[in-house]
């Protein structure tokens, strides 16, 4: 995500992180002084790391909060008005839609979950995959009070992914999958080849799931057909139809 030449993948200054938020350097530099956004002095200048401020964002994505949302769906899309998001639907093979999902521990939901990606031909490592998610979820468990947890890793794994894609598995009954004790029976698994696209993911499906009733849908959805025809609905309900490409 270019930002007056600089990618999100280094450490970025006041000016360039402001451009990047689409704020002024003024509100930045009030937002970091009042630590509402994670930055660092070097040499009397503020200073902010890719990896803090794609986990500030990504945690904002995780309040789903609608207008949260908004504000960050409009960053993401200000900084790439050329390019196509893809939609959640076109990310998710019916072939790595486990229902129901038979894993019965949170381990083996995490194993499972990434063995299902690899149906879709776009994960070749599914241990190394499942080690990175696992690590992820030991740090801040992903499970959320609608019963829904977004597995991901807690950066892309870029080495063992042709593309990001998505799995979904569905368990018949919810188990505890959190410290927490957190009850959960959907999970999807994001498996993002780079941070924006991973932003961008976790933000749509953010967006989705927020609706209970859409939850509530998933969970009883008889086929993989049925979810991926149903997210495709609620996502163009939600963001219009998908341009039309010519060919």
């Amino acid at each position: 995500m270019p930002v007056r030449g600089v990618s999100l993948l280094d450490d970025l200054d006041l000016q360039q992180l402001a451009a990047y938020l689409h704020l002024t350097p003024d509100q930045v530099q009030k937002m970091v002084e009042r630590n509402r956004i994670p930055g660092r002095r070097v040499g009397g200048e503020w200073r902010f790391s890719e990896g803090e401020i794609h986990h500030w964002l990504e945690e904002r994505i995780g309040i789903a909060d609608p207008s949260q949302l908004d504000q960050v769906e409009a960053v993401l899309q200000r900084a790439a008005t050329h390019e196509r998001w893809p939609r959640i639907a076109e990310l998710l093979p019916q072939a790595s839609i486990a229902i129901p999902l038979p894993a019965k521990t949170r381990g083996s939901v995490i194993r499972e979950m990434c063995q299902l990606a690899t149906q879709s031909g776009m994960l070749w490592d599914p241990v190394l995959m499942a080690q990175a998610v696992q690590e992820r979820e030991s740090l801040h468990p992903t499970a959320l009070e609608s019963g829904v947890a977004l597995l991901h890793p807690r950066r892309p794994q870029t080495s063992i992914l042709a593309d990001s894609v998505l799995a979904l598995g569905i368990r018949a009954a919810p188990i505890p999958f959190s410290d927490a004790g957190q009850m959960t029976d959907i999970f999807f698994l994001i498996c993002s080849y780079d941070d924006r696209s991973h932003l961008r993911i976790l933000a749509r499906l953010s967006r989705i799931i927020a609706r209970s009733e859409v939850v509530d849908r998933i969970r009883s959805a008889a086929s993989p057909g049925e979810v991926i025809e149903l997210l495709g609905e609620v996502e163009e309900e939600i963001y219009g139809p998908p341009p039309v490409t010519e060919e």
